[in-house]
């Protein structure tokens, strides 16, 4: 299922409890104005979200992920151009508000947005 299309629109069918809270609160532009996507091939892999202006790429671990499997995800990744970050769902499940928080700070850290959300405002 790496990298192809019809994996990801299979992926986004069966998405977990901490995909679909994570997608309701960044579809839409609803994070700041960014426009995010979900389960899209980037390279060999399938990106669980991706802001294409961010060059941002955010993963969800769960019981199914390894580590090693896990490092050579991002490397590829991030080989491509993106900064990954990855949380456990469990984290989504319980602290979205840092997540979130984490997220909006990668997101200026590391590209320019039409829009920034003024200093010291947070979504």
């Amino acid at each position: 299922m790496k990298g192809s299309i019809s994996g990801a629109r299979r992926l986004r069918r069966c998405q977990t409890d901490a995909e679909a809270l994570l997608w309701s609160r960044l579809r839409d532009r609803r994070l700041g104005g960014w426009k995010f996507r979900r389960q899209v091939p980037v390279d060999t892999y399938i990106a669980d979200f991706l802001c294409v202006d961010a060059k941002l790429v955010i993963e969800l671990d769960g019981g199914q992920h390894a580590a090693e499997t896990d490092e050579e995800r991002t490397r590829t990744i991030e080989a491509c151009g993106y900064l990954v970050i990855r949380f456990w769902n469990n984290d989504v499940l319980t602290n979205m508000d840092g997540v979130l928080l984490t997220i909006v700070d990668a997101m200026r850290a590391g590209a320019p947005h039409p829009n920034p959300l003024p200093d010291g405002e947070r979504e």
